[in-house]
């Protein structure tokens, strides 16, 4: 489809809003994509599926929805689901993609079964939570470690453990949020992040972005409302690494069915420079800090048009997307 030609793309609903613990982002994130395509002459209007019920959608002649939710009920396959039964295109990945994604357990056995580099992990259901259980779980991924919630997302529920005395309460944290919980081993060494836009054959990797937290905290505070954490993008890495993480980037995001857009995670490893990928966000941020924009910024698209892009990309499982 022309993105010269907004016309085109009929009735547009930016879902945002929603009801999962990332609802703040989300409706950041929401507003800015409303306002872009609105700037561009597209006939979009705002969504909140937490307050409409998603058949109102078919009701008021909707053509197509650009999925700004971040989270549950939004960025897991369920909202998919529902608009795939309605018919209606939607962007970024489909069902089980987004599903699978979700699931940052589910999405680290299928990139290990691919050979693809990420942390060791261990996971703790909700059966497996004794005091016991959970005293353990450094003997096996050493200190530090990360424990967090496998279905959620923007650093919500996150400790890093330092001792063992601290990760009865990082579990417990954990669980408020995940009736499992994943605990991760620590990768030592500079975290980056790698966006993705494009279906198939066609998707391609945009610029690496480098990310420097005060204390190394990249936590939920400093991600969205401070501008204390600082940003590279081009991202300063010699030219091999940056290729290299474009590379698994993209082996991460296909062999997970990834379509439309997307954003891996990564951390380099200090010690030997060895990228690992972290989690594929199926619905990144498009807020003011967030980093596909400011990825695309580096690659010469700016806003406005990749928010275009992004619309003119959605589709159905049924009418063929990849999967």
């Amino acid at each position: 489809m022309s993105l010269q030609d907004p016309k085109l793309f009929g009735k547009v609903a930016v879902l945002f809003g929603g009801s999962s613990a990332e609802r703040e982002v989300s409706l950041m994130s929401g507003t800015g994509v409303l306002e872009a395509l609105r700037s561009r002459g597209v006939d979009a209007h705002a969504f909140d599926p937490s307050e409409r019920e998603l058949v109102e959608l078919k009701r008021e002649g909707f053509a197509r929805c650009f999925v700004a939710l971040h989270g549950r009920h939004g960025e897991d396959g369920t909202v998919q689901g529902a608009l795939e039964l309605l018919g209606i295109p939607y962007t970024g990945s489909g069902v089980m993609a987004s599903s699978v994604a979700m699931d940052k357990v589910m999405t680290k056995r299928i990139w290990q079964a691919d050979g693809l580099p990420t942390p060791k992990y261990v996971r703790l259901a909700f059966d497996q939570q004794s005091r016991e259980q959970i005293r353990v779980v450094p003997d096996v991924l050493g200190l530090p470690l990360i424990v967090k919630p496998p279905r959620e997302g923007s650093s919500i529920g996150v400790t890093k453990v330092e001792g063992y005395s601290q990760m009865q309460d990082a579990v417990a944290l954990s669980a408020k949020y995940d009736a499992d919980v994943l605990c991760e081993e620590f990768i030592e060494g500079e975290e980056v992040t790698c966006a993705v836009l494009g279906q198939g054959l066609d998707a391609r990797a945009l610029p690496v972005v480098r990310i420097a937290a005060p204390e190394g905290a990249y936590d939920y505070q400093n991600k969205y409302f401070t501008d204390d954490v600082k940003y590279q993008c081009p991202s300063g890495l010699p030219a091999d690494e940056e290729h290299e993480i474009q590379r698994i980037t993209l082996a991460a995001y296909h062999t997970l069915g990834c379509r439309g857009w997307g954003r891996a995670d990564v951390m380099i490893r200090a010690s030997d420079r060895k990228p690992f990928l972290l989690e594929m966000n199926t619905s990144p941020g498009m807020t003011s800090h967030s980093l596909v924009p400011m990825s695309a910024r580096a690659a010469g698209i700016p806003y406005e048009e990749l928010c275009l892009r992004v619309l003119a990309s959605a589709s159905l499982d049924a009418r063929g997307g990849a999967q």
